[in-house]
């Protein structure tokens, strides 16, 4: 299959790399440039959870105009990233042409659809997936769980089923879910609870959830998205919020969100998508979101002293 991979960070990097690896025409699109032209002049070096190695045959391009169609397009870029993707996209689409979204926090499709038509997006959730870029043409993986696929509608599909098992033949523990919203919330759930909180405080998960002060007000942020989730009748698979977010940070206790990381480098982070989507969304419902309410506009405040464009 021709596969391009939009945005090869730190995740994108890995999905480009294996993909190749079994054997696929694979397209590197990303706007840095030094990463790009290390990948065209001595490959992609990807190190970590599957060995160390370095893959040859990646075409690495800065603009998606070079790819032409292709048969799947992953858009593993961060949130603020998925509309430009999408733009860039569209000119190229086919009938033929999937798309896979990869995103922390909510709203991939209605980036998308503003863009182009969804009847060819599917929604994906890495779960258990920790990457990080050690500088161009250099990606590590210190985990691999599963890759999670469905349609934005919900329900099963073939071409769903069909798109697992092309992740699954590249190596990867990838499966498809008749409810992919149920999976993206409660990925969002967890966020919501460590990733503004973390990054306000600057802790790891495990020392969050060690000061009693402040994992109370991470609870009180998880709790306010968690009505949201009951307020749309998203169909969660448990019924106590608190045990499900404290038994998912006990599992990585050293873990620092990409938050924290983004803001510890200066860089402005996906806030928007994530505790920023839960005052927005309150709004709409009428839930009031107090917790988070002061958690973004803090970050926002140090975002705004960081300057340049949010990639």
């Amino acid at each position: 299959m021709k596969i391009a991979v939009y945005g090869t960070g730190a995740m994108g990097a890995v999905y480009a790399g294996m993909f190749r690896e079994a054997g696929h025409e694979v397209w590197a699109v990303d706007p840095w440039i030094a990463h790009i032209e290390a990948i065209r002049a001595s490959g992609l070096q990807l190190d970590g959870a599957s060995g160390n190695r370095r893959i040859e045959g990646l075409n690495a391009v800065s603009d998606f105009a070079e790819v032409g169609t292709a048969d799947l397009i992953v858009i593993a870029t961060k949130a603020a990233g998925v509309g430009p993707a999408a733009k860039a996209i569209a000119p190229h689409m086919t009938d033929k042409t999937l798309v896979l979204t990869i995103q922390n926090g909510l709203g991939a499709a209605e980036r998308i659809a503003g863009f182009m038509p969804t009847g060819n997006v599917l929604l994906g959730v890495a779960d258990g997936f920790g990457a990080s870029l050690k500088g161009p043409g250099h990606a590590h993986h210190n985990a691999m769980n599963l890759i999670r696929i469905g349609e934005i509608a919900g329900g099963q599909s073939d071409r769903a089923e069909a798109l697992a098992a092309l992740w699954r033949s590249a190596g990867f523990k990838a499966q498809a879910f008749d409810d992919i919203q149920q999976l993206i919330w409660e990925k969002f759930l967890c966020n919501v609870t460590f990733s503004a909180p973390c990054t306000v405080f600057d802790m790891t998960v495990g020392e969050l959830q060690a000061h009693p002060d402040r994992w109370a007000i991470a609870l009180g942020a998880m709790h306010e998205a968690y009505a949201i989730a009951t307020a749309k009748q998203i169909n969660l698979t448990f019924g106590d919020p608190v045990a499900y977010v404290t038994a998912f940070g006990a599992r990585m206790p050293h873990a620092r969100p990409s938050m924290l990381l983004d803001h510890r480098a200066c860089r402005r982070s996906e806030l928007d998508a994530i505790n920023g989507q839960v005052p927005k969304l309150g709004a709409e419902l009428g839930i009031p979101t107090p917790f988070n309410d002061v958690l973004v506009a803090v970050l926002k405040q140090r975002e705004a002293a960081f300057g340049g464009e949010e990639l």
